[in-house]
């Protein structure tokens, strides 16, 4: 069981930078997978990248490939989305999430949610 909290967003320019931070409490699993997923006002949210907890192996939509990094440091309680070469379609608000049962699962079998951070991209 875990507790996530986001930080980190704000305004960007378009081909700009940014880093969230998803502070995790709790004890959770090797096995857990560890996610960032967005949504945008009308659409549904969206899988970006995630890494298991454990192993640190990730994987990224394709939309972010090249662009967005996940992290988890070594024994440090949290994970990391650094996004570089903003575009104006990754504005949505962000949500880190914990998933128990590894990869595979879609954002309704996610376990455990944070509460979000906005992310504005400007031109």
């Amino acid at each position: 069981q875990v507790q996530l909290v986001e930080s980190g967003g704000g305004l960007v320019q378009a081909g700009g930078s940014l880093r969230l931070s998803c502070a995790v409490s709790g004890r959770p699993f090797s096995a857990y997978v560890m996610g960032w997923f967005r949504q945008a006002p009308g659409k549904e949210r969206e899988f970006v990248a995630g890494i298991m907890w454990g192993e640190g192996s990730t994987r990224y939509a394709d939309s972010v490939k090249g662009r967005f990094t996940i992290s988890r440091p070594t024994a440090k309680n949290t994970v990391y989305l650094q996004m570089n070469s903003m575009k104006p379609e990754d504005a949505a608000v962000y949500y880190c999430a914990a998933d128990r049962d590894g990869w595979g699962g879609t954002y309704q079998n996610y376990d455990y949610w944070g509460q979000g951070t906005q992310v504005i991209v400007s031109s």
